[in-house]
């Protein structure tokens, strides 16, 4: 094997963006960024997707590492034992850190599987793919997602920065290619001949497809210890198998498996098939075929989604699917699709990591009773069948500890319901919005394109005013204080922002909106308009 083919180990190389205690952006290697996690605040790529990405990389390293050595670094096997797992993680959290010589022990004896380059090898890759289709580096790199059929006409690259990646922007846009992957590339042929005339659709990547949801800690190394579930679906994750451990890497095209059983194997998951191509220091381009996939319904065991129960399913038989986060709506507005803890039959409505937070890490007093959680979503936004990226976006929502603990179960119903009254509120402002512009002279029609522009402004303005005073409200729920003065404030927050934002809507309009119209025999003017809508908000927050 000729040296020059083996080239940039992830473990010894820095290629991971964090931000260190000055708030400065590095890189680091791998095994800087697990032994050294506590001295870092979290990880910073160049997208908060990338990072997700990064992180489940790196818990697929750890996950055998816990499973398989005590805090002190001594070779220790877990087994099915609940109290057992619980009590060393408990051990490394207290220790503030990762044991320096388990987690260099196990990567100095996969080394040789972390070369970025290498002729039968290459890490996350399939080493001489000769199949599959042609990108240029625009398109692996997720700031640009670009392909050779479709240019950005704004991009954060230009010239050859834009042609070309460095090995350490290459290792990172790898891990992201494989998990947000679009469905634009098309079946070879040579696969589809094997297959006897056609192959199915993988779909995007696995966490494209998820309703992506983490914790996060006030270090990377809380970060990634919140996240390391060691209790999954009632079930000890001490027989792990990230994809380096596997003797061979898979180059079949488009295959259905079954979903992994164990957390390691699910993390490195590879939904692509992929090679970089090198010149020089750099990568210009890359091949690519779709990989293995499995079916999204029930599968309960990938922890980081939140989930969509069917609404009108009477018989609770209906299969559950991950939830793609919207990006038109605030994190808290999900309040209940995240931090519901009901059960029918089987089916999770709650996520994996928030139940094993809430169940195991604070319900089993792993954590101090006075810890704050700090709950994350990231998503990348498709179109048309997730065909090309139109949006990513990420949001994230702090609340006491408790408040999802049996103690905190009636004001986890308090906040829906607010949340709920929130929705109201922002009905009536958008009945508001149509009245005053029917009264300034427009029309009633839901065809007039401003009709519907005037009223979704409305909604997202009052949410974007509601939006921080309803975190800042959230942040301070304790369930042990007093319940009526804490939602008595919040509520006469709400209606006053309500009410100043419904006076400017109407300071907007002309004065002829003052006396206003009259359509197939009904009054449109501003006063009237307003007074409705005063009317609507005293009877919503009575007694605020």
């Amino acid at each position: 094997m000729n040296v020059n083919d083996t080239e940039f180990n992830l473990i010894d190389e820095p290629w991971i963006r964090v931000t260190d205690k000055n708030c400065n952006i590095i890189e680091v290697s791998l095994k800087d960024a697990i032994i050294n996690a506590h001295e870092y605040k979290a990880l910073k790529g160049e997208l908060p997707t990338q990072d997700v990405a990064v992180m489940r990389l790196i818990l697929a390293v750890i996950h055998p590492v816990i499973s398989r050595y005590d805090e002190d670094g001594e070779e220790n096997l877990l087994d099915d034992d609940e109290d057992e797992a619980l009590e060393r993680w408990k051990s490394w959290w207290d220790n503030g850190r990762f044991p320096e010589k388990a987690v260099s022990e196990y990567l100095d004896k996969w080394h040789e599987r972390f070369w970025l380059f290498h002729p039968e090898r290459p890490f996350f890759q399939v080493g001489g793919l000769h199949i599959g289709t042609d990108y240029g580096s625009p398109k692996l790199n997720g700031e640009i997602s670009e392909s050779g059929n479709k240019v950005r006409l704004f991009s954060s690259y230009s010239g050859n920065k834009k042609n070309s990646l460095t090995y350490s922007q290459s290792a990172r846009w790898l891990l992201y290619l494989n998990a947000y992957d679009d469905t634009s590339a098309k079946p070879s042929k040579e696969g589809k001949i094997k297959a006897g005339g056609s192959l199915p659709s993988p779909g995007a990547g696995w966490l494209g497809k998820l309703g992506l949801i983490y914790l996060t800690g006030n270090n990377l190394f809380e970060t990634l210890m919140l996240n390391l579930v060691l209790i999954n679906e009632d079930k000890v994750q001490y027989d792990q198998k990230p994809i380096w451990e596997c003797e061979k890497v898979s180059d079949a095209e488009r295959v259905q498996i079954s979903i992994p059983d164990n957390l390691a194997q699910l993390y490195t998951l590879q939904s692509r098939r992929i090679l970089l191509n090198r010149k020089g220091n750099e990568v210009i381009s890359y091949k690519l075929l779709g990989g293995d996939f499995f079916d999204k319904e029930n599968a309960f065991f990938e922890p980081m989604t939140v989930w969509r129960v069917p609404k009108n399913d009477k018989n609770k038989n209906e299969p559950v699917t991950p939830k793609r986060h919207d990006s038109s709506k605030q994190m808290w507005r999900e309040f209940s699709v995240i931090y519901n803890d009901e059960k029918t039959e089987d089916k999770n409505r709650r996520s994996g990591v928030v139940n094993w937070y809430c169940n195991y890490l604070y319900g089993r007093s792993c954590l101090s009773n006075n810890h704050f959680l700090t709950t994350a979503i990231t998503a990348v936004e498709y179109g048309d069948k997730d065909f090309f990226v139109k949006n990513i976006f990420s949001d994230s929502l702090t609340l006491h500890s408790a408040l999802l603990s049996d103690l905190g179960r009636n004001w986890r119903s308090i906040i829906e319901d607010e949340i709920k009254k929130c929705e109201k509120l922002a009905g009536y402002t958008v009945y508001l919005a149509k009245d005053l512009y029917v009264a300034s002279g427009g029309s009633n029609s839901s065809k007039d394109k401003h009709y519907n522009e005037i009223t979704n402004t409305a909604k997202e303005q009052l949410y974007y005013r509601l939006d921080m005073p309803f975190r800042e409200w959230l942040s301070n729920i304790d369930p042990d204080c007093e319940k009526q003065k804490i939602l008595n404030d919040w509520q006469k927050t709400a209606k006053n922002i309500a009410l100043k934002y419904a006076e400017e809507l109407v300071s907007e309009q002309p004065e002829t909106a003052i006396i206003g119209h009259t359509i197939d025999g009904k009054i449109y003017s501003s006063p009237k308009a307003l007074n409705e809508f005063k009317g609507k908000v005293k009877k919503l927050y009575e007694g605020a």
